[in-house]
């Protein structure tokens, strides 16, 4: 890595999940502000809702730094899944802003259903992605130009992360800063949050769940 700490842009919209957000973001904090700098963005600067379970943006709120207008070019994006990646689906704002900070950012990584709006903005296309287990159609449904592995904890190709659901953007992140900053600075990581680190990227231990949310709500 350069001298300067590396930037991260934490995609906020109205309904992420907070695990998705925030695990990462608590693994990346360990490095220290002189190796990363943690960003929050969204459409608008100010406060935005998370999700509570399926009940949508009525969770606690989170202030983003930036709106999309005035967000400078990130070296690293994180986009976190959520009741919420539904409506967002449809939002151009959002679209735009993945599809223009990918293009200039070294890494791009998503968690849950995260990559379904990656594979919407077309960022991944021609790339390997996975995404949550229990709704994999949300993000295999938005693009037939990704090559979907169901079977995943998380996946790397090229510059960009694909974590499965919820607490596997825990794992992701510490592959992210073993692969950046080293084998020791994700040991240190996981063992500052006192979190047992599944290290296997293509060990799946939530497969046999695949898709059953994703039939319960009629989308198979």
């Amino acid at each position: 890595m350069g001298n300067q700490p590396l930037q991260l842009g934490a995609v906020l919209y109205p309904g992420f999940e907070m695990l998705d957000y925030f695990g990462p973001l608590e693994m990346f904090s360990v490095l220290g502000s002189s190796l990363i700098t943690i960003n929050t963005v969204a459409e608008h600067s100010g406060p935005v809702a998370s999700a509570i379970g399926s009940e949508g943006a009525v969770g606690p709120k989170v202030v983003a730094d930036y709106g999309f207008d005035d967000a400078p070019a990130f070296d690293m994006l994180l986009v976190p899944g959520g009741s919420g990646t539904l409506t967002e689906l449809e939002n151009p704002a959002m679209l735009d802003f993945l599809r223009v900070q990918a293009e200039k950012a070294q890494w791009v990584s998503s968690v849950c259903t995260g990559s379904a709006l990656l594979a919407k903005a077309g960022v991944l296309d021609g790339h390997r992605a996975t995404s949550n287990k229990q709704v994999f159609a949300i993000a295999s449904m938005q693009s037939d130009r990704v090559d979907w592995v169901e079977s995943a904890r998380w996946v790397e190709d090229g510059q960009f992360f694909t974590s499965s659901g919820v607490s596997a953007g825990m794992d992701m992140s510490l592959a992210i800063i073993q692969k950046l900053f080293g084998k020791e600075a994700a040991e240190t990581a996981a063992s500052y949050t006192e979190y047992t680190w599944h290290r296997d990227a293509n060990s799946d231990p939530f497969i046999d769940e695949l898709n059953v949310m994703a039939k319960e709500l009629g989308l198979l």
